[in-house]
């Protein structure tokens, strides 16, 4: 019934469009978070589990759908400047979870260990890195192919940069 009513909530945001703005998704995750709040803590652990097994197969879909959809030309041909652009926003988000966690408790170095734990970003990129394409758009194969890139990069640069340092900033309690 949840995972039904999460599909007539996307499909709604495409029969509504020109007439009342309404955002599926975030339709979606309003009732989840109503649900987890009405709901026994038992009830909500079951059904957190149940879908994250259906995400773990919706996962491995996306990125194949991703991964076969990218023209690697494109990614070549948008050379330094995507590198740049990339390591750009790593450091504008970067600074944004400095910011965050601003009045925390937490160490400086669990602070640095928070900005790695960023740095990897996959699941948003593949998801909306293919709409430009899927829509038509001329720069389509150029905004998806800078988004796998960015996978590329990010992803093993925050695995690698937090298995290198958990130990070194991050101590049991």
């Amino acid at each position: 019934i949840i995972l039904g009513t999460a599909f007539l909530l996307t499909a709604l945001e495409d029969w509504l469009d020109g007439l009342v703005p309404f955002s599926g998704l975030l339709a979606v995750i309003a009732m989840a978070c109503a649900l987890q709040m009405r709901s026994a803590e038992v009830v909500s652990r079951r059904l957190s589990e149940k879908f994250g097994k259906l995400w773990l197969a919706a996962e491995v879909i996306l990125f194949v759908l991703v991964g076969a959809a990218v023209d690697i030309r494109y990614t070549l041909a948008a050379g330094a400047g995507a590198l740049v652009m990339i390591f750009l926003a790593l450091a504008v988000r970067s600074c944004g979870v400095l910011v965050c966690l601003l009045g925390t408790a937490l160490t400086a170095k669990e602070r640095l260990f928070c900005v790695i734990s960023y740095l990897p970003k996959a699941t948003v990129q593949a998801a909306i890195g293919s709409v430009p394409l899927a829509m038509g758009l001329s720069c389509g194969n150029l905004v998806l192919s800078v988004a796998v890139l960015g996978i590329l990069i990010t992803a093993p640069l925050g695995a690698l940069g937090m298995d290198a340092t958990k130990h070194r900033l991050l101590r049991a309690e």
